[in-house]
């Protein structure tokens, strides 16, 4: 059954499907579909519309929000999920000071300043090594673009919104992959690890030379831990 197992792609905050455009290629043989995240203001309510959407049965893998929304995948239709996947993603809800910082976003999403907002993202999303990479700027820019203002403002209030995760771990017992960048520093490989540890069947890959966007930043090393995990 894993080798035509569909698979649901959930992208993080203000990214779209391009965020995947590497391992949609790679998996173009699949029934695979790219979540939309940018229509609702809560977790649940992303998680739901995307279950309306989604095969009876299905591979799913999240990155940054789109992790937190597969943990609401998993509360809401356990039996659905064949496979759980989590990159560059926390269990753990937002930290105050990381809430602050959110609501700044979230004023200046309001103000639509989609520039301040990517100015401000920017040099934590991606490893610091690949800071001065106008190519891969320019993506990540792009994908807040078309995103625009007023959904960025929804994804940033359902994050804020989100419960705590951890509780639910344990509960996740299908074969599980947790993928992060080794220089991830907005959910780093610490948080990664506590998710690994705490599920029964989780493999832990850390991606060299990436970030928080890893799958953009390394494509390759993404792409090869979704093979091994949809295959397994």
């Amino acid at each position: 059954m894993s080798e035509t197992l569909p698979l649901v792609l959930v992208p993080g905050l203000a990214c779209t499907a391009e965020l995947f455009a590497a391992q949609t290629a790679a998996f173009a043989s699949r029934d695979i579909v790219v979540a939309d995240t940018s229509g609702h203001d809560t977790i649940a309510a992303i998680a739901a519309a995307i279950l309306a959407d989604a095969p009876p049965r299905f591979a799913v893998a999240g990155l940054s929000m789109g992790g937190y929304v597969c943990f609401e995948l998993w509360r809401q239709a356990p039996q659905r999920i064949a496979r759980f996947g989590l990159i560059d993603t926390q269990a753990r809800p937002d930290t105050p000071a990381a809430a602050d910082v959110r609501k700044r976003m979230i004023e200046l999403g309001e103000e639509g300043q989609l520039d301040k907002i990517h100015d401000a993202m920017w040099p934590r999303l991606i490893a610091p090594a690949r800071r001065e990479d106008r190519g891969l700027e320019i993506v990540v820019r792009r994908m807040l673009q078309q995103v625009g203002a007023e959904a960025f403002v929804r994804q940033q209030r359902a994050i804020l919104g989100r419960v705590d995760s951890r509780p639910i771990l344990p509960t996740i017992t299908v074969p599980a992959l947790v993928v992060v960048g080794a220089d991830d520093q907005i959910t780093p490989l610490d948080l990664a690890r506590e998710m690994a540890d705490a599920m029964p069947d989780a493999e832990l890959v850390v991606v060299p030379g990436a970030g928080h966007l890893s799958p953009l930043e390394n494509p390759d090393a993404v792409t090869a831990a979704l093979v091994r995990w949809l295959t397994r």
